[in-house]
């Protein structure tokens, strides 16, 4: 059976030192460059919306991710009440809470 399978006569070159780190640098690479363009610009936005719901006061002038705009009324643990019109105040969670706007900006709308 042995014209089916041709006998190995010698064994050819090796591969080249350190060729097998080649596929593990390019790995480490791609994860450095994940890392700086993906996770940590994430973890800053992180850091920066708790910063944000810490300082969250009665008074403040908020924008929610729903699209609400409204004056904080009411400060809680979880939650904040949100005055969107005369008359009209809504409870939401503290983290739906995506910026503070600046004081006076509810008189311009």
């Amino acid at each position: 059976m042995s014209f089916l399978i041709s006998d190995a006569m010698a064994q050819g070159a090796g591969a080249p030192p350190g060729g097998d780190a080649m596929p593990l640098l390019f790995l480490i690479g791609m994860f450095v460059i994940m890392y700086f363009f993906m996770i940590r610009p994430q973890v800053k936005r992180q850091k920066e919306h708790k910063k944000l719901l810490e300082a969250l006061s009665k008074g403040d002038e908020v924008q929610t991710m729903g699209g609400l705009v409204g004056k904080i009324t009411e400060v809680g643990d979880n939650f904040v009440k949100v005055e969107i019109a005369d008359n009209t105040v809504v409870a939401i969670r503290r983290t739906a809470v995506e910026a503070v706007l600046p004081k006076g900006s509810l008189k311009e709308m």
